[in-house]
């Protein structure tokens, strides 16, 4: 029988778990070049999303539209489903709320990919992380609990086209541009750029040498949320060099700029299986734009969850 998982249950999953199953997967040899690629379709009011991955006995494929003009009419301006498959008979598994899965597993590969270095951090800064996060959405809410849920954080900082967004996880809330924004980004051990911007929404030059940032807004090869100051400075982790070459605008737009030799990219994987360490004296750039295997992994750890739980249930 085919399960469905709704958002509730896809986010008791947790960040922590979410977090744990990326860094299992990669610490088990997945390897995200064979993923398989992302399809990518312009549709009359959007784009339309085919993210296919099969590892691990697994297969899933996570169908999702992008209407930017959702926003204004108060609808969700992403959508997704998730279809999860055993790799043995192809037999549908569960069927997953796509909106919560995407949203619970971006922030953990964020973190998935520093974790090291987000605590070494955390220890070191008087009171726990200073955060600034650029955006108010989702992805910025949960990038914020899923850092929670592994480090000490002292304040957050939201920063938003007009500072007005009602945010209950930051402590302030300040309208991009000007001497407030600039001052927080100068203090901030975290920055996370999580928007829908097609320019940069930071000035890479006022990043801290030993601040991390998390970039997750982009996932298009001409748009970016950081410029190449920055990428020139930083140490650029991305999920795999291909498909950061090929999607992500951060990288590919400072790679035709000539300010980020494309060999100097650093997997994620390299880090967790310790081939590869990052420099202390500058910047870490964590670049993300989404891949197949990180819904799979995150998806399987879901639905194993919740079939632990009706298990439970039944026997009791």
């Amino acid at each position: 029988m085919t399960e469905l998982l709704d958002a509730e249950q896809v986010f008791a999953l947790g960040p922590v778990a979410a977090v744990r199953a990326v860094q299992d997967a990669l610490a088990a040899g997945l390897d995200p070049d064979d993923d398989m690629p992302r399809v990518i379709t312009a549709l009359a009011n959007g784009q339309g999303l085919l993210m296919p991955s099969e590892a691990g006995g697994w297969f899933g494929v996570k169908v999702a539209t992008v209407a930017p003009g959702n926003t204004a009419l108060g609808l969700n301006r992403v959508n997704a489903t998730y279809l999860l498959h055993g790799s043995r008979t192809l037999t549908p598994a569960a069927i997953l709320d796509g909106v919560a899965l995407t949203t619970l597993r971006t922030p953990a590969v964020s973190v998935a990919a520093c974790l090291g270095r987000l605590r070494e951090r955390a220890t070191s800064s008087a009171g726990g992380l200073r955060l600034v996060v650029f955006g108010a959405g989702p992805q910025a809410e949960w990038h914020v609990r899923t850092i929670r849920a592994h480090a000490r954080i002292a304040d957050v900082t939201a920063v938003t086209r007009r500072g007005s967004a009602a945010t209950p996880w930051a402590d302030r809330h300040l309208a991009a541009g000007g001497a407030a924004v600039a001052g927080r980004v100068r203090a901030a051990d975290v920055l996370v750029t999580a928007t829908s911007a097609r320019e940069p929404v930071l000035d890479g030059r006022l990043v801290r040498d030993t601040a991390l940032v998390l970039a997750v807004g982009s996932h298009e090869p001409s748009v970016r949320e950081l410029d190449g100051t920055l990428l020139e400075r930083a140490a650029v982790v991305v999920e795999s060099r291909a498909s950061a070459l090929r999607e992500a605008g951060d990288v590919v737009l400072a790679v035709a700029e000539g300010r980020l030799d494309p060999r100097a990219l650093v997997p994620m994987a390299d880090l967790l299986t310790s081939q590869a360490v990052l420099p202390g004296d500058r910047p870490t750039v964590v670049k993300t734009t989404g891949m197949g295997w990180e819904d799979l992994v995150v998806a399987v750890a879901a639905y194993r969850r919740a079939e632990a739980c009706r298990q439970g249930a039944r026997a009791e």
